[in-house]
């Protein structure tokens, strides 16, 4: 996410405030479990060994194909700022380990920076998971550059810092979508609260499709009403090289190429 420090001495209040004025999250219940099944938890270990929430991951396509943000594992200069072996897949209660030589990042071949349109990873479970199915794989959002007004809903399964629920969704807006970048994926950018540990948040529209992945999220809890150029939420869509990738990683085709 594109975050910014909270002054000394305002941790409570931060951790209390929503990036909008109106604040619609809502805690998930069983229904939306079984609504967004292959909502899941990415897990990492501190450098004292304990682990802690880090984001929301999926469960996509496969049994043992889990798709993140990027920025999970990498800085904006793509510098390594976790090891995937330091961190786990949590989904209906159970622990799943990561194959640690799986990670496929969004970025291509050469790249110097971590871009909105970029900030994905793929990872294969060391085994599948049971008693819960991954999301099916996305089709390409129907969706023309521009304005829009776009009903969407938030799901986030690690739920956020500046909210008390350990999941949450909203019901919530996509104002714009940008043009494609040279990946042929776009970002669209919303209205959405969203806080620490909501990056890899799913937006479904209204018939339930998972359409775009939360990356990042300007002037965070700063309770500012939503303006398109200066204060709002970026996802990127499921399309171009991102679906691309899930589709051939989902139908047993060549292993993902680990990238620097």
């Amino acid at each position: 996410m594109l975050l910014f420090a909270a002054p000394s001495g305002a941790t409570q209040r931060i951790r209390e405030a929503a990036l909008y004025p109106q604040d619609t999250r809502r805690e998930m219940g069983g229904g939306d479990h079984a609504r967004y099944p292959g909502a899941g938890v990415l897990y990492c270990r501190r450098p004292d060994g304990v682990s802690q929430k880090a984001a929301a991951a999926w469960l996509v396509g496969a049994p043992d194909l889990v798709v993140l943000n990027a920025h999970n594992f990498r800085d904006r200069r793509l510098d390594v700022t976790r090891e995937v072996a330091d961190c786990y897949f949590q989904i209906g209660g159970r622990n799943y380990d990561f194959v640690t030589g799986s990670l496929r990042l969004g970025t291509a071949p050469g790249a110097r920076s971590l871009h909105i349109t970029d900030d994905w990873a793929l990872l294969r479970l060391a085994e599948p998971v049971e008693g819960a199915a991954p999301q099916p794989i996305p089709q390409v959002p129907d969706l023309p550059v521009g304005p829009a007004s776009l009903p969407v809903t938030m799901v986030s399964p690690a739920g956020h810092e500046n909210f008390r629920g350990g999941s949450s969704l909203e019901a919530c807006l996509i104002h714009q979508i940008d043009p494609p970048e040279e990946d042929a994926i776009r970002r669209v950018r919303h209205d959405c609260n969203n806080g620490y540990g909501g990056s890899g948040s799913g937006l479904f529209d209204v018939s339930g499709r998972m359409i775009a992945l939360q990356s990042a999220s300007l002037s965070m809890n700063s309770r500012r009403p939503f303006d398109v150029e200066f204060h709002y939420g970026s996802a990127l869509l499921f399309e171009g090289r991102l679906l691309a990738a899930l589709r051939e990683a989902a139908g047993n085709g060549p292993p993902a190429r680990v990238q620097p």
